[in-house]
């Protein structure tokens, strides 16, 4: 096998991918403690996960119309009501499917 210069160029691009993501994470574990612990940027921290969850979950619920909607409803409704996310998740993967045979 031989590596050609545009070879050589996409590894190089892999290992400072691996760098960067690396010194990411590693700036965010050194810095995680001169964070503040209280007031409006803790309640802001502590809401993150939640919008960037629904940020991610969103747009597939949007793109697949009334059977995605009607089955986040459901999935939602369920994990409220039960508490038990695995349940939930096989009722809004059925609710899908259901919904894609029906419609």
């Amino acid at each position: 096998m031989s590596v050609t210069a545009t070879g050589v160029g996409v590894y190089l691009l892999i290992a400072a991918a691996a760098v960067a993501t690396y010194a990411l994470r590693l700036g965010g574990l050194l810095l995680a403690d001169r964070l503040p612990t209280t007031g409006r940027f803790r309640i802001f921290m502590d809401a993150l996960p939640g919008t960037i969850l629904l940020s991610l979950v969103a747009p597939g619920v949007i793109s697949s119309g009334i059977a995605g909607c009607a089955a986040a409803v459901l999935t939602g409704v369920c994990a409220y009501k039960t508490g038990n996310v695995f349940m939930s998740m096989l009722m809004g993967m059925a609710t899908v499917a259901i919904a894609r045979q029906v419609l």
